[in-house]
Formats: structure tokens, sequence, C-alpha cells
């Protein structure tokens, strides 16, 4: 029993020590551990492989989305496109440079005298015919020559200080012969081409020349006739002539 007792012991300890030997140089997640929240969160703390990415895949939309996003970080977003808008009633500045002419149609307010202030009509002779002041010539005037006609007359005998403005309602008509549709006269709008008057006449004839047509425009320094290319700016009053083509 005493010898029994005795090898007993060191036997023991030689277990525990193979045991506590073998547990050390096992390797498993027990060595690795985890290396807190931030590895959690964004991965282990040691470099990982690289990651080839060819343009597309899941890295290349969350860059594309990164980028949508934050413009400022190496990306330009695309500008939006710029609309512009013509001021209402016609071109901008086209009714001060405008030379009146029969069948233009015009507002004229006197302040201060609604029974001066109404719509007139330049009749075949070029004139308007108010009340107190007769007949004003206005063929060949600008909008404000006419207006300071208009201030000079009633400042003789009738209103002390008069303040005049004239705005143009609408514009005398176009007129659209030859080998169009519907050839006749239609009122102006502004900013037209050739081709918007042949597209508002109905369009071509099938006999038509469609290259080019015959503009005849008259203004302060007389009448004259061109042929001119289907994009050609228009003004009231002018004739297009659509030709008949040869073959």
């Amino acid at each position: 029993m005493p010898v029994a007792h005795a090898l007993r012991l060191p036997i023991t300890a030689v277990v525990a020590a193979l045991a506590l030997s073998g547990c050390m140089s096992t390797s498993g997640p027990v060595a690795v551990g985890p290396q807190g929240v931030d590895a959690v969160s964004y991965g282990p703390a040691y470099a990982s492989a690289p990651v080839a990415d060819g343009g597309g895949g899941a890295i290349s939309a969350l860059r594309s989305a990164f980028a949508s996003t934050s413009p400022g970080y190496g990306y330009a977003a695309p500008a939006a496109p710029v609309v512009y808008a013509a001021a209402p009633g016609g071109p901008a500045g086209y009714d001060n440079s405008y030379h009146l002419g029969p069948g233009d149609k015009l507002r004229v307010v006197v302040y201060g005298q609604e029974g001066l202030t109404n719509s007139y009509a330049i009749d075949a002779a070029g004139a308007i015919t108010m009340p107190l002041i007769g007949s004003v010539p206005a063929r060949g005037r600008t909008p404000a020559g006419l207006a300071g006609e208009i201030s000079a007359r009633l400042r003789n005998g009738f209103i002390r200080e008069p303040s005049v403005a004239v705005e143009i309602e609408s514009y005398r008509p176009f007129f659209i012969l030859g080998e169009v549709q519907a050839p006749g006269q239609y009122p102006y709008v502004p900013n037209m081409t050739v081709e918007s008057a042949v597209a508002i006449a109905g369009g071509f004839s099938p006999r038509a020349r469609r290259d080019s047509v015959t503009l005849t425009h008259t203004d302060a320094s007389g009448a004259g006739r061109f042929v001119v290319p289907m994009g050609t700016p228009m003004s009231p009053g002018d004739t297009v002539l659509v030709g008949e083509r040869w073959f």
C-alpha cells in the first residue's frame, strides 16, 4: 500500500502535464479569439486579400451609388438642361424696333384718360383715328415713335402733360401663295420662319419645290423679292411664294 500510494502521485502529475500540453497546442478559434466591436463591424485587423472587380458587381454599384449621392469627391454631377422661355407676347425687344403698317392692331394707353385708352387698328391708309386728335399717321413708325406723336398732339391744347404708351396687340397677317395645300392670308406669329408658314398653310402640294421659296418683304426702304431657304425668318406682312418643281 505505501508503494502504490507513492507511485500514484508521480503518475497523476505526468497525466496532468500531458493533458495541459495537449490543450495548449490545439489550434482553433480559441487561439484567434474575437477582436472586439471594430472587428465585428469592419473585419479583422490584419490585411485582407485584394478583391478583384472588373467593373461590375456590388463594388462598382456601391461606387456608383456613392458618386451619385456625394458630389465633390472626384465626381462631377452632370448639369441640368437649362430651358429659356421667350417673353410673353413676342420676342423681347422686337416691338421696340418694329415698323408699323396697315393691319397691325395696337393698344394705346393714355394714363389717366380712360376715354382715350383703347385698341386701334391701322387702316389701309396707314393711320389710326383717335378721339380729340383724329387721324394719326402710323405707317413706318415704331411703337415708341407713334406714342411720341400722339403725346405731341394731345399736348397741343388738350392735355397738359400726357403720358402715352403704345403696344402691339396683334401683327398684320402674312400671305402664302403657290404650291401649298391651303394658300391664303394667315395671322403672323412671332419668331416665324418660312417653314412654319408652309406648315400653317397645310404643307407642300405634291408638285411643290421644297428646297427654296420666294419671299417678298417690305420695310422702310421699300419692297424686295428674295429666293430664300426654308429656315429664313419672316416678318409681318411678308408674302411667301412656293414654286412648282420641273421634274
